[in-house]
This record gives C-alpha cells, structure tokens and sequence, in this order.
C-alpha cells in the first residue's frame, strides 16, 4: 500500500498578526488534498471532503472542506466526544518517536486532543491548552443538490505539542494522517487521506501514516 507524502509550506503572511479570519482566507489560495480513501465497505459513504495545510514560526495551519448530506454537531464542551459528529481529524507524530497527538475537531470548532502511543491508554491535554487552538467555522447548504457545505480553520500552536520540542517546525518531518468521520451520523462513515489496511474502523495505526515534510 502506497505511502502519501506531502510537502508544508509555510504561510505566507505579513509581519503583522493575522487574526483566524484572515488565516481561512489565505488557507483558500494553498493547495487542496483529498480525504477519500475507503478502507472498510461496509462504510461506503464518501463525502467530499478536502484539506490545505501550513504552518510558520509558532502555529500549524489547517482548513478542511466538507460536502456531506447531514451534520450533527452534539458535543460543545472541550475533550468531549466529537468523534460522534461531524468530524474532521488530524493525527501526527515527530522524530519519529512512538507517541502520537490526535486532533479532532467536529463542525462547531469543538476540539479533543489526545497524545499517546495508541488508541488505549491516551492523555487528553488539559481544556486550557486545547483551547489556545484557534477556530474559524463556515456552514452553508449546497444549493446544486442540497448537501451542506462546512469549512473549519484551526491555527495549533506549537505550544499545543507539550510533549515534544516543537519550538520551531522548519525542516522537520512527521507522520501523520487526516480524517473524516461521524460515528452516530445517519450514515456513519470513516474516511482517510492514507490508506488504512485493517478489519475493522481504526485511526490509531501509525503504520498507515503518511509524510509530512515542514520545508
């Protein structure tokens, strides 16, 4: 099974901050990269689901761009289980170590944010760091065939990756995947940007990562 790798730019930005509202707008111009790997056939729904990355000095960058039938957005409290929502995901590890952080955000902006070395046993991060990630939501119904369309930008600070040396994230290379899911949906579904060769639905495989190279 091919590896995906992907190259991160960094933002191109002016010397002034950029507030989350502005980050979504130049997030627009990035390259886009598809989320649409099945892997498990008895979860064959495939919404359109889309994703651009960045990063600079001190934050990561992600916005994802959803086309899916329903939404359901259940969970508002920080750490909560936003797995069961309309949800976007991010996993990734650095250096090549064990231990991973898994950001999932459904399409209010809630988050969760895990570390650990699989998908037993893993420390969410306390509600006050997980609530530095800034957010940036954008819901609208599809008028062609009546899908909702939703977009989430979110800026993680490298501060945000507690457990690691994550002052600066140029030439760095990390193992990631993204992910779209929704366990209590009409239609549940689990989608992935890298392939997942597994039975069963599972995120937490590190093998199944792919490349990220922050250039």
């Amino acid at each position: 099974m091919p590896t995906k790798h992907l190259v991160v730019q960094p933002l191109p930005t002016t010397e002034h901050k950029l507030s989350i509202n502005q980050i979504a707008m130049l997030m627009d111009g990035l390259a886009k990269n598809k989320i649409d790997s099945i892997s498990w056939q008895q979860y064959d729904y495939l919404p359109a689901v889309e994703f651009s990355i960045a990063y600079n000095e001190e934050n990561i960058f992600l916005k994802y761009y959803v086309n899916e039938k329903t939404i359901r957005a259940a969970n508002c409290t920080v750490n909560s289980s936003v797995w069961e929502d309309s949800c976007v995901e991010f996993f990734i590890s650095f250096d090549n170590e064990k231990a991973y952080y898994n950001f999932e955000f459904n399409c209010a902006g809630t988050a969760l944010v895990g570390y650990g070395e699989s998908k037993t046993g893993r420390q969410l991060l306390p509600d006050q760091l997980v609530k530095q990630i800034a957010t940036c939501v954008v819901i609208n119904r599809d008028g062609l065939n009546d899908d909702i369309h939703w977009e989430l930008t979110v800026a993680i600070p490298n501060s945000i990756c507690c457990f690691n040396n994550a002052a600066s994230l140029k030439g760095k290379t990390g193992r990631a995947n993204f992910y779209k899911c929704g366990d209590l949906l009409p239609v549940p579904h689990f989608v992935s940007w890298n392939p997942i060769s597994w039975p069963d639905p599972n995120f937490h495989l590190q093998e199944f990562f792919g490349i990220l190279a922050f250039v």
